[in-house]
């Protein structure tokens, strides 16, 4: 078995298993045939342990996960295996005992918890539901109180207030919680997570994986931790499965898979990881190539894609072989492969483009999703969610707009787009007043500023294929037909490294990745100055996140696009952006080049959002301050932060607007603390990062 205990194999010892998995053979239909998705695939979970499921999307993490619940996608079969919750087989359990088992025995947490909550029902409701499925909590006030004790629990205030309002009512990470509260509703033995935190800003993520990490301490309760998010990994779990196409093809303690990975798989998923800690030279490193399960070999699976593989790679299956204290893995030439994985680290900037003149200049912005008019037709003062907000993107430079869901990032790229008109301001694209409606900007205005939006499931149209989405923009603003058109939409595909037989595919046929391009493609086709990229990487994992920031990076080399790019990744901004804006409840708290807000001095708000980021010196992180929970503040009258912030010097903070601090010529903080002493709180003992050198020997 692949799932072992922190200094011996599980399964060795007298550690009772909450939960085993034996050979387990999942294949899906796929048109006339299966495909194949689990092959042979072995894990274990001891009782208290908490076990990282980790690989590309399409390796089958998600389908080992839902197994633990006996769970069956329709289209699937199962050619041999064995899952156990408990001693209890569930492959061949019937529908009454898997009803027990989920929620009883076994919780869950899904990805996206807005789609998972019922929208009709109250919070408290759908807990109390779960409750009576299991028979648990007795009577109805019984219930109750159990209801408000773990809405209590999972660090929600209010609890009967929040156990009657509707999920509708409450933000992301609000949700998720309550998705946890409804996971240990029965005090399960098994808590099963996939990707909880994926959509979450940084902070919110924080506190989730905090959550889990009490949680398990307190009810000793084992985990599973589906994630492509290796930081996420380092945070909350002891061990780490690897999968690999179907395959589990290391496992080892977490810190071992970090300081020592030994399979090539391993080892590129960690080299794709952007860091805090200064970029790797060259940026992340991409893994090579794209998994085909309609092309496997024989052998080992990952092949095809890896830079060590002989001939004996490809016809030769690998077994999960003991190459130390705890530590497995399924490659042959695991002793010819560097041991140590550490990357070469120069600490410097991201290797991008100087700033040229200003390509666009914001200045003044006021943005309200309000309605203009009150009661009867009376005009009424907007509810700002931006206020005052001025910022230069130059040519061919990339500004980062970063901070928690709901400070108003979206919304100045929508606004900026045309897609909301302000309430006040004024935009300058070049030597040109733009105005903010876009019905009312020219065509060459509207070709030059494009947006990429978060999910390419929603932007791209389902119903026309690939060179119809990105043949528009070029029949729109080039007037291209025919043959000219085609070898245009072929060379945008061979621009953002998509095979050009995709061309005649539908949005539904292509993975996430792969959508995405096609989505960074159209906006292309126009041939923008400047891009407006929404969150683009935050549902990708790692490997195609590094292939998109990879792209990013040799476009803008090549074309000179500016791109104006929001995330809540501080990993991947100090990956790619010359510049950082820090935005907070609407308004900018500081601005700099990326290693000045990424060091000493910083802003109360900077500080916190940078230790928030999981994986990054967990320990040293948990000394520093974090956020409160007061709510921003309806007046605009003083430093937005003040109620929630740590750092918070007086009345002063609350009454009178922070002034503007310049640290240098480039670099400005908001705020009333003195320069000095944010300088003197930013230096706090932090732990080293895990090094990963992956150039270290040349490959075979």
């Amino acid at each position: 078995m692949s799932g072992v205990a922190d200094e011996q194999l599980v399964g060795d010892g007298d550690g009772e298993l909450v939960a085993t998995i034996a050979g387990l053979t999942v294949d899906f239909r796929d048109g006339a045939g299966w495909s194949n998705v689990l092959d042979g695939v072995d894990l274990s979970i001891p009782a208290g342990a908490s076990l990282g499921l980790v690989g590309e999307s399409g390796c089958g993490k998600t389908t080992t996960a839902y197994s633990l619940l006996g769970y069956r996608r329709p289209g699937s079969r199962i050619r041999g295996g064995s899952v156990r919750i408990l001693g209890r087989e569930l492959l061949s359990a019937n529908w009454r005992d898997l009803e027990r088992v989920r929620g009883g025995q076994v919780g869950f947490v899904p990805q996206n918890p807005t789609t998972a909550l019922n929208p009709r029902l109250r919070v408290g409701t759908q807990i109390d539901e779960t409750l009576r499925c299991h028979g648990v909590g007795g009577s109805a006030a019984a219930r109750t109180t159990r209801i408000h004790e773990l809405i209590d629990r999972v660090g929600l205030p209010a609890a009967e207030r929040v156990a009657r309002v509707y999920p509708h009512q409450l933000s992301g990470g609000q949700q998720q919680r309550i998705m946890i509260a409804l996971a240990l509703a029965c005090s399960p033995r098994l808590v099963v997570l996939d990707e909880p935190t994926t959509g979450l800003d940084v902070t919110t993520q924080a506190q989730i994986l905090e959550l889990l990490s009490d949680l398990r301490a307190e009810l000793g309760m084992s985990l599973l931790y589906v994630t492509h998010d290796l930081g996420v990994i380092a945070e909350v779990c002891d061990r780490v499965c690897v999968m690999y196409a179907g395959h589990v093809v290391e496992e080892a303690p977490v810190r071992e898979i970090f300081e020592h990975p030994r399979h090539p798989y391993t080892r590129g998923l960690i080299a794709a990881v952007p860091s805090l800690h200064g970029v790797w030279t060259g940026g992340p490193k991409p893994l090579k190539g794209l998994l085909h399960r309609d092309s496997l070999p024989a052998g080992c699976r990952f092949a095809p894609r890896c830079e060590y593989a002989t001939p004996r790679c490809f016809e030769e299956r690998q077994q999960l072989e003991v190459i130390g204290p705890s530590h497995r893995v399924a490659c042959w030439r695991a002793d010819v492969i560097p041991a140590s994985a550490a990357r070469v680290f120069d600490g410097a900037s991201a290797p991008v483009r100087p700033r040229g003149d200003a390509l666009l200049r914001v200045t003044d912005l006021d943005c309200s999703y309000d309605a203009r008019r009150g009661w009867l037709g009376s005009k009424r003062a907007p509810s700002l969610v931006v206020s005052d907000v001025s910022f230069e993107v130059g040519q061919g430079e990339t500004l980062a707009l970063v901070g928690e869901s709901g400070s108003g990032k979206s919304t100045i790229a929508r606004s900026i787009a045309g897609i909301l008109p302000p309430v006040s301001g004024s935009l300058q694209f070049g030597e040109l007043t733009v105005p903010w409606a876009v019905r009312e900007r020219s065509s060459d205005v509207l070709r030059s500023i494009q947006l990429i939006l978060q999910n390419p499931d929603a932007s791209l149209n389902p119903r026309r294929r690939i060179d119809q989405i990105i043949g528009r923009p070029l029949e729109f603003y080039f007037g291209l037909h025919g043959e000219r058109r085609t070898s245009r939409v072929l060379q945008l595909l061979d621009d953002v490294r998509l095979d050009r037989h995709f061309a005649g595919r539908f949005p539904a046929e292509l993975s996430g990745g792969e959508r995405q391009r096609v989505a960074i493609a159209r906006a292309l086709a126009a041939t923008p100055s400047l891009v407006l990229c929404d969150e683009i990487l935050s549902a990708l994992d790692v490997s195609v996140q590094a292939e998109i920031l990879d792209l990013m990076r040799v476009l803008q080399q090549r074309d000179g696009m500016a791109y104006l790019f929001i995330s809540h990744d501080l990993n991947v901004v100090h990956s790619i952006a010359r510049r950082v804006a820090v935005l907070y409840f609407g308004e900018l708290c500081e601005v700099g080049l990326t290693a000045e807000v990424f060091e000493p001095p910083f802003h109360p708000y900077t500080s916190i959002l940078l230790a928030s980021v999981p994986g990054e010196a967990s320990a040293a992180r948990r000394r520093r301050p974090t956020l409160g929970r007061g709510a921003a503040p309806v007046q605009r009258s003083g430093c937005p932060l003040a109620a929630r912030c740590p750092q918070k010097v007086g009345a002063i903070c609350e009454d009178t607007a922070p002034p503007w601090q310049q640290i240098s010529t480039t670099h400005a903080i908001r705020c009333h603390i003195p320069v000095d002493e944010l300088r003197q709180a930013g230096r706090r003992p932090t732990t080293a990062p895990v090094a990963v050198n992956v150039g270290e020997h040349e490959p075979r």
